[in-house]
């Protein structure tokens, strides 16, 4: 009988020790391991610890998407100079016509379209149907830009480089209507924010 309960008293000391054991393996665990807390608007956050914030980006299993980010620029130069990236500028939109005094109605750029009679789209192989710009000669033909904040268009669009024009210089773009009747009374509108999507063809 002593023997047995001896046995049963070194059984409980063992589990005894075993729990206290795994409780402590677990508290510790805990500590190596602080909390996330992901975040999606930093402003947002007043006081939260520098290592429990995690990018929404990187939360492959939310399937966050983060939009590349644009770097901006302020001349035609810084334009050249950074092509191969995602770039931006604030600059100055116009319209004209084909039929505007010393036109000819053909584009300037291969494949030298002629515009007349509504002809204002270019079919592009990636960006489809988009509208046509007109831009500073360093800017090569074929180039396409997002375009943002033109008023008169209500929305975002497109528009590849297919023409020039002697009084577009710098960031100053000239978008293509169907006519000149259409366009006077747009005259100049500020802060345009072109995006480079592609430079040339």
């Amino acid at each position: 009988m002593k023997w047995y309960r001896k046995q049963i008293n070194s059984l409980v000391a063992y589990f005894s020790i075993l729990g206290f054991t795994i409780c402590l393996l677990i508290i510790i665990a805990t500590l190596d391991s602080p909390e996330k807390v992901i975040v999606t608007n930093i402003n947002t956050i007043k006081s939260v610890e520098a290592s429990k914030i995690v990018p929404i980006s990187t939360n492959i299993f939310q399937g966050a998407y983060e939009e590349p980010k644009y770097i901006k620029v302020f001349s035609v130069a810084e334009i050249n100079n950074n092509k191969d990236k995602k770039i931006e500028f604030d600059g100055t939109l116009t319209g004209y016509g084909p039929d505007c005094i010393g036109c000819g109605g053909t584009l300037a750029c291969p494949p030298n379209s002629n515009v007349r009679g509504g002809n204002i789209y270019y079919e592009d192989d990636n960006y489809g149907k988009i509208r046509i710009l007109a831009a500073d000669p360093s800017i090569p033909c074929g180039s396409i830009f997002k375009v943002s904040n033109y008023t008169p268009m209500g929305e975002d669009f497109y528009g590849i480089v297919l023409d020039r024009g002697s009084d577009i210089q710098g960031l100053t773009m000239d978008l293509l209507y169907e006519s000149e009747n259409e366009v006077r009374s747009l005259g100049r509108t500020y802060n345009i924010n072109f995006k480079l999507e592609r430079w040339g063809y």
